[in-house]
């Protein structure tokens, strides 16, 4: 295997060969949550547009996408939306504020999942691929812009609960008490991911991205018995796409073995899973993203280089591209953030070798 030169890659190179598990010269850097409240410059626009509003305007979307870009240099640009976006398209009152989401109407019976609809993304959200189109323009061709879904277990949680609780009783007594109708739902909302990330593809996404944020929630059984065939519909639905997918799933170590037969080419991991473990486990062909731990990000300056540092030198160049392990949090001090982003695009790697082979 062999290394590209820095001369010869721009970001857009830089990150797809990272995501097919290939040696890079150095890491590609992205923030989850990257364009949020932690920006003055976010604010400054939320004082004048609620939430949803800049999800569903393509030219705010399009700004608040492009900040990170111009204020920390990051190299992906993710477009601004939110993952509760197609329940709404599927026929479920949205409500997002500051507060968190919030859907009044939750699904609880078989009756409930037999309403909701399919769509076409580029009818009821025609707003989230317009908004890529619009940045692949202003970014221009070199560098990759992100687009994104919640994992359909994920997804479910927000659609049963009505929003995030502790525990998750309500999601986990529909999937006990009635497995049958509940893997309908996670049926449909796979089958509903589908046209949405492929019309986010067809925009101009460079990668797509599945945040499972909930799935550390469930028995490694359970994940294996609901979640994951729907996450594997998905990414073998996109399989004919030479697209990128990238599978986010967090206090998620026990299911790591069963993450790892998603058809995913990137795992995104949280801070509490070791990435060089993990890539002895799962051998060369699966790239990893992560993960830093948002929390380092209010630490002195030189504790944030440290770490970053080390977490850049643990896979050695090869197949990672380096992210926080979660969100970045809100109160994040900017200049912490941007330190992040020059540290580790700045991080001498060891003389790379393709992993599971030895000198």
């Amino acid at each position: 295997m062999t290394m590209t030169t820095p001369a010869t890659i721009n970001r857009k190179e830089l990150f797809l060969c990272a995501c097919r598990g290939e040696i890079t010269p150095r890491l590609p850097v992205w923030m989850m949550r990257q364009a949020g409240r932690y920006l003055p410059e976010y604010r400054a626009i939320r004082a004048n547009h609620a939430f949803l509003e800049v999800c569903k305007s393509p030219d705010l979307a399009v700004e608040v996408s492009m900040q990170p870009f111009r204020l920390l240099n990051v190299d992906a640009i993710i477009v601004f939306s939110d993952i509760l976006i197609p329940a709404e398209a599927m026929g479920l009152k949205l409500e997002l504020t500051d507060a968190g989401p919030n859907l009044p109407d939750p699904v609880r019976d078989k009756r409930d999942v037999q309403k909701l609809r399919l769509f076409d993304p580029e009818i009821e959200t025609a707003f989230l691929p317009e908004a890529i189109r619009r940045i692949t323009r202003e970014a221009g061709p070199t560098v990759p812009v992100l687009g994104f879904a919640a994992a359909p277990w994920t997804l479910a949680c927000y659609m049963v609960e009505g929003r995030t609780k502790e525990g998750f009783a309500a999601v986990k007594n529909f999937l006990l008490s009635d497995p049958k109708t509940f893997r309908e739902l996670l049926n449909r909302i796979a089958q509903a991911t589908i046209p949405y990330l492929k019309a986010q593809i067809a925009a101009g996404a460079a990668a797509v991205q599945l945040f499972d944020t909930w799935c550390g929630e469930l028995s490694l059984q359970d994940y294996e018995n609901f979640a994951l065939p729907a996450v594997q519909e998905i990414i073998s639905a996109l399989s004919g796409s030479s697209t990128p997918v990238i599978y986010y799933t967090k206090a998620s170590h026990h299911l790591m073995p069963a993450v790892a037969r998603s058809g995913a080419n990137v795992l995104s991991v949280d801070w509490r899973v070791d990435l060089p473990a993990l890539r002895k486990v799962l051998g060369p062909t699966i790239a990893l993203q992560g993960n830093v731990d948002p929390a380092v990000l209010f630490s002195p300056q030189e504790q944030i280089r440290r770490i970053t540092q080390e977490t850049a030198a643990s896979l050695n160049g090869t197949g990672h591209i380096l992210n926080l392990g979660h969100g970045i949090l809100q109160h994040t001090p900017v200049e912490n953030a941007k330190l992040f982003i020059e540290t580790g695009q700045q991080s001498r790697l060891q003389e790379a070798k393709p992993a599971g082979r030895t000198a």
